[in-house]
């Protein structure tokens, strides 16, 4: 049986039509029954269906009779198919690896309108340094009836080729809509894909398994999606997690067919599957994490040898706070963040306080669609409606004191010595007839070291960039100035010296928490500007006047003043003395001062909410 296993991924750029060949697999091999096929089926979340684009990595367990006899049988072998689909853009990366280290192999998709695009290279550096075996495959070919005479097909297939050095003959030509060349991949899996590797020295576990995603369930607690590396995983009442130290006992095992479908026995080893621990605090489990049968009178190995590798830890690389528009929706929200942390592990969670708006959070994600899609998530999943503050990037300060790492601006003292942002290496591939506009994108974003480098009829742009920028609307910049033909991937790169200032807002002279930001120098008026302008807009008039400030290094760069409302008290007296007008008017005035020393400083959280949208 270990020798008819094959686990292996489909890895892709954006919209090359991965969810589409993995529906075409669970219909080829008969996972699914035809009348209970939908398109995307194993893209689960209601945000991937209306978006089209995979956020969760999703595995299913398929058998399939290949075609190829063996010579000393006389039937039909059949072999298992462990498959993990996964998601194309940039900032689910992670997932990406995390799946590559439960497998032996993957298949690159490449889309013959579109050809090699920018992640398709960084899915295929991920999986070649983990030493998978890559099969290269071109997909809807269906819509080339003529593709050996066609130059975009062959242009696909000799560009793909050149990257996995290998000969012409050995893509696969495929289309992931009609079925065409499906079976012919699904045996090509089997002839190129190993069987799962085998350690070469045995531990003294009972078994060995590595988890690689996990989720929770209202009545199994966490369950674990696991791949078994050595012995077998079993019901038992003697699992260990080595990274926490927890000792648990295993509920249910069992296998994605896609859902889940439990299984008596055990998950044997190079099996992929999932076990349901019973735990319920999921803080308990993290991915990556190695779990363990233990044998009676454990006590005498050594956990920490058994760790298995292939995993870093994420590191977040945009925060941005939350907090619930009721206040008393506080606990709802920890719960809600603290199940989706449970599979995305990229996601990192600090308790945040905001004078006006509460309680809150400090989340921090891998990217800008990260931070959007959780968002979302705790919108329709938990019916949480949260308030955002400006997404921020995580600075290097260097004060009397040391090194530290700041994302609050309200955290940085006036008397530092230097200010370190992070950096990106990006890489954009282009066509050619559009690398000007591209070019002309890199004083906007402060982009330096710009190489180009030709790739067929397109153009691979290199180049470092702050991180901030790829924050902000780098991503809709590049879409408009080349109409949506440009791809981008990134990775960070290094922390360099900035120039950019801390920069707070002041109402009536006092800083509103929350609306402080990190600004370069160079835009540092303009932003300044058209913050306060928004401000004046927003802030509802009073009976004073309030003066609205930006101020940066003890300076105020930007004012402006919100007029006060006028009401004539004495507008219904006429003639007689002016003693009496006089009283009405000091009275008003006592007012006024009672009303300003209430309301100096702060701003309603309904203003802070208009303030912080786009």
């Amino acid at each position: 049986m270990h020798d008819n296993i094959r686990n292996f991924v489909i890895i892709a750029h954006i919209d090359h039509g991965k969810s589409t060949l993995a529906d075409r697999f669970l219909e080829t091999t008969g996972t699914i029954e035809t009348r209970k096929m939908h398109a995307q089926y194993l893209d689960q979340l209601d945000l991937e269906q209306e978006r089209g684009i995979t956020i969760k990595m999703a595995p299913v367990r398929m058998t399939w009779k290949s075609s190829r006899i063996r010579a000393d049988q006389n039937a039909q072998v059949e072999y298992v198919f462990n498959l993990i689909d996964t998601p194309g853009h940039s900032d689910f990366s992670y997932e990406v690896s995390r799946s590559l280290a439960a497998v032996e192999g993957a298949i690159l998709l490449v889309d013959a309108t579109q050809g090699i695009q920018a992640q398709t290279l960084a899915n295929f550096r991920a999986a070649q340094a983990m030493g998978l075996t890559i099969i290269g495959a071109i997909n809807k070919i269906d819509l080339f009836p003529e593709r050996e005479n066609d130059p975009r097909v062959q242009t696909a297939q000799q560009e793909l080729a050149e990257l996995l050095h290998c000969d012409i003959k050995d893509i696969s030509f495929v289309s992931g809509k009609s079925g065409e060349g499906v079976e012919a991949l699904l045996d090509v899996v089997i002839e190129r894909i190993p069987p799962p590797r085998s350690f070469a020295t045995r531990s003294a576990c009972e078994g060995r398994a590595l988890i690689f995603d996990s989720f929770y369930d209202d009545h199994k607690g966490v369950i674990a999606s696991v791949r078994v590396v050595e012995g077998s995983i079993l019901t038992s009442p003697h699992a260990h997690l080595i990274a926490t130290d927890t000792n648990l006992g295993i509920k249910e095992i069992g296998y994605f067919m896609p859902k889940l479908k439990p299984k008596d026995g055990a998950l044997l080893e190079g099996e992929i599957g999932y076990v349901a621990t019973g735990v319920r605090d999921t803080s308990k489990i993290k991915i990556g994490d190695t779990v363990l049968i233990l044998p009676n009178g454990h006590s005498s190995l050594n956990l920490n040898s058994l760790i298995l590798p292939g995993y870093k830890e994420p590191r977040p690389v945009v925060f941005v706070s939350f907090y619930p528009e009721e206040n008393d929706e506080f606990e709802l929200l920890e719960k809600g963040l603290q199940k989706l942390r449970l599979n995305d592990s990229a996601l990192s969670i600090e308790p945040d306080q905001n004078e006006v708006l509460g309680r809150g959070f400090k989340v921090g994600f891998l990217g800008r669609l990260h931070f959007e899609i959780t968002s979302e998530r705790l919108k329709r999943e938990f019916a949480i409606r949260t308030v955002n503050t400006f997404p921020s990037v995580c600075y290097k300060l260097h004060t009397k004191d040391g090194w530290s790492e700041i994302v609050r601006p309200e955290e940085m003292p006036q008397d530092y010595i230097e200010l370190l942002e992070p950096m990106i290496a990006i890489e954009i591939l282009v066509p050619s007839t559009s690398l000007s506009p591209v070019l002309a994108l890199q004083k906007i974003f402060r982009m330096e070291n710009v190489e180009t480098h030709s790739v067929g009829d397109r153009v691979r742009v290199t180049a470092i960039m702050p991180l901030v920028e790829l924050v902000s609307d780098f991503d809709d910049n590049l879409k408009s100035a080349t109409k949506g033909f440009a791809s981008f991937s990134y990775e960070l790169h290094d922390y360099v010296h900035t120039d950019a200032v801390r920069v707070d807002i002041l109402v009536a002279g006092d800083i509103i928490p929350g609306l402080s930001r990190f600004i370069p120098k160079a835009s540092l008026e303009r932003e300044a500007r058209t913050m306060v302008e928004r401000l004046k807009i927003l802030l509802p008039r009073q009976q004073f006047a309030q003066s609205i400030q930006a101020s940066a290094g003890g300076s105020i760069i930007a004012r402006d003043d919100v007029s006060a409302l006028k009401k004539d008290v004495t507008g219904y007296l006429y003639g007689g003395d002016r003693t009496r007008k006089m009283k009405l008017w000091k009275k008003q005035q006592r007012g006024k001062k009672r009303l300003k020393s209430r309301a100096e400083g702060k701003i309603s959280p309904e203003v802070f909410k208009e303030l912080l949208k786009k």
